[in-house]
């Protein structure tokens, strides 16, 4: 695995969020306590942070996640995605879910945001198998 597969990943990573966003803006600016504008989109939107902050992060999470599947032995894509799951249920979800349990945030923002990581990190491991 090289640097091709960990930017084709995030790319997969980051496009998937962009699609599990759209689909489920309403809820997640509701639970999240992101003010809508009056055209019902985000009122931060055109604050490019978020999008570059996304872009790298996903590029760090890959590196690393493409580390642990090389020195785990993981060549297969059905292990890849195994791998890509566990790291999403087992290590992220618990963690997002402490850190919104002790701001108080909305169970509803718990389960978009962790099913993102869970779907995100298996596609993830999915792509860096496959390419």
């Amino acid at each position: 695995m090289g640097i091709l597969n960990v930017l084709a990943a995030a790319a997969a990573s980051f496009f998937f969020g962009a699609v599990w966003y759209m689909v489920l803006s309403g809820p997640w600016m509701t639970a999240s306590g992101v003010a809508q504008g009056a055209n019902g989109k985000s009122s931060n939107m055109s604050n490019p942070r978020p999008y570059i902050f996304s872009v790298v992060l996903a590029v760090l999470v890959v590196g690393m996640m493409c580390h642990v599947l090389v020195a785990s032995g993981v060549t297969s894509v059905p292990g890849g995605a195994i791998a890509g799951f566990g790291i999403g249920a087992f290590l992220i979800v618990p963690w997002m879910m402490m850190n919104n349990e002790f701001a108080g945030k909305p169970f509803q923002l718990t389960v978009i945001d962790c099913g993102y990581a869970v779907i995100g990190c298996t596609l993830m491991s999915t792509v860096l198998i496959v390419f």
